[in-house]
């Protein structure tokens, strides 16, 4: 079988509340909202071409009886979920122009392992980790 990742999902408490978030704070392009009843399928993405949508799906009725449901949403509210990561080409540039859209970090830009990264958490605890591309030789400006 051959084939590409087209959807990954993260657990939100509020869809809402996560739009918001990933359209107006991200940067994020609302790719597919729709619903039937109680259940809502919503994705977005980066606007890159050939990317993946980001499902911001809530814990629930069809998929997950009320006592799984509420303990996914502990779990994301915990930051027990894996993080996501964000690749950026400056991420002491892209952590300050987040911060002053409203996106609270939980670390500040550090360099290590040869790469500068920063964290942060979505509104309902879904944790990021935002990493600059490493420069490739060819890239590099001449001394």
């Amino acid at each position: 079988m051959t084939g590409m990742v087209n959807v990954v999902g993260l657990y939100v408490h509020d869809q809402d509340a996560a739009l918001d978030f990933y359209v107006n704070k991200l940067g994020f392009q609302v790719h597919t909202d729709v619903g039937s009843g109680d259940y809502r399928w919503l994705t977005v993405h980066s606007g890159d071409e050939g990317g993946f949508q980001l499902g911001l799906f809530k814990p629930g009725p069809p998929v997950h009886d009320a006592a799984t449901a509420l303990t996914l949403q502990q779990m994301v509210a915990k930051g027990a979920m894996p993080p996501l990561v964000l690749a950026v080409d400056d991420c002491r540039a892209s952590y300050k122009q987040l911060q002053a859209r409203g996106v609270e970090f939980t670390q500040e830009p550090v360099e290590r392992y040869g790469a500068v990264d920063a964290g942060f958490r979505d509104p309902s605890g879904n944790g990021w980790k935002m990493i600059e591309r490493p420069v490739k030789p060819a890239e590099r400006t001449p001394q």
